[in-house]
């Protein structure tokens, strides 16, 4: 298991480094001039060239690159421009918003998604399982973006039910009460299409183990149907539940960012988007790159546990051999 960790381990060092080259080739090579928005539309060309000699952006992309990389390294991100603040200060309290919206949405996710998938795949054709493949397919298409603004139109200025923006109010909030209100329509916003994915693969993935014929087998025998689920075939169907679990994790880590903007909700997306609109060329970097590392770690953690659950996976990782 060790070996397998440490080769995992070691095949993320180019993933790691190829994601930090698109990152930086990316932020640079997106429209608009950094220059322009912080001097205006009517500054002079000699102004705005003695703001990129002072910035460092008019060097050589490779020379920035080379700079860049070796700050991440030592773990400085850089000055944003657009605040003349540190960037590791402003995306990281950030990121720590966006684990609490991911981490309950997907807990959501996971909670319906493994339901509605084994109850379905228990009871196959019947009125449930044709009403949620109806019903996984529809939220599983729907923008969330789009969703969000129809929780917000719905439950916040028709009903009045739910605050629309925000993380707490901004007079006399802030206590735990508060955040969960803020946290419910982001959470089903964000949630709702990772839930619908995992309740597809979790009922695909059943039906086909409880298709084999040692479940017949088990059947025959009158073991009991929710043994039979909880005992044979949902441990054999951990692998790829798991993966897709973990996937759906990484996608939520990452930002959502359409659901963070739509929310106001102070995560590194609605800072992203920020960054983006000011053209704050190190927050961009930064806080891309921090989104894809995340992604990349999840993965890894997926792997790990897919490999401690499945043994075949180390033996084949191993070269054949435990």
């Amino acid at each position: 298991m060790t070996r397998f960790i440490v080769g995992r381990l070691l095949t993320i060092i180019p993933i790691l480094f190829g994601v930090s080259f698109f990152v930086f080739i990316l932020a640079h090579l997106a429209p608009g001039d950094v220059t322009t928005t912080l001097t205006g539309p009517y500054a002079t060309e000699e102004v705005r060239e003695t703001l990129r000699e002072s910035l460092g952006l008019n060097q050589p992309l490779p020379v920035q690159y080379g700079k860049w990389l070796g700050n991440i390294v030592q773990g400085e991100f850089g000055k944003s421009i657009a605040n003349r603040r540190m960037v590791s200060e402003l995306i990281f309290p950030k990121f720590g918003n966006s684990a609490i919206l991911a981490l309950t949405s997907a807990a959501m996710a996971y909670a319906i998604g493994l339901f509605v998938g084994i109850f379905s795949a228990s009871r196959p054709y019947g009125m449930f399982d044709r009403l949620s493949i109806a019903g996984t397919l529809m939220f599983g298409s729907i923008p969330p973006y789009w969703f969000g603004l129809l929780l917000v139109l719905l439950f916040s200025l028709t009903w009045r039910l739910l605050p629309a923006t925000g993380m707490t109010k901004i007079i006399d909030g802030g206590g735990p009460v508060d955040v969960i209100l803020h946290l419910i329509l982001p959470t089903i916003a964000a949630g709702a299409a990772p839930a619908a994915i995992i309740a597809r693969t979790v009922r695909a993935t059943m039906l086909e183990i409880l298709s084999q014929n040692y479940i017949k087998v088990a059947r025959a025998k009158g073991i009991r149907r929710g043994v039979i689920l909880r005992k044979h075939a949902l441990r054999n169907a951990l692998p790829p539940i798991a993966t897709i679990c973990g996937l759906q994790l990484g996608y939520l880590l990452g930002g959502v960012l359409f659901v963070e903007v739509i929310f106001a909700w102070p995560g590194i997306g609605y800072q992203l988007w920020q960054a983006i609109q000011a053209r704050d060329i190190p927050t961009i970097q930064g806080a891309a790159l921090i989104v894809a590392v995340t992604f990349v770690l999840v993965n890894l953690a997926v792997d790990v546990f897919n490999a401690y659950t499945d043994p075949k996976i180390r033996i084949s990782e191993s070269g054949g051999t435990r």
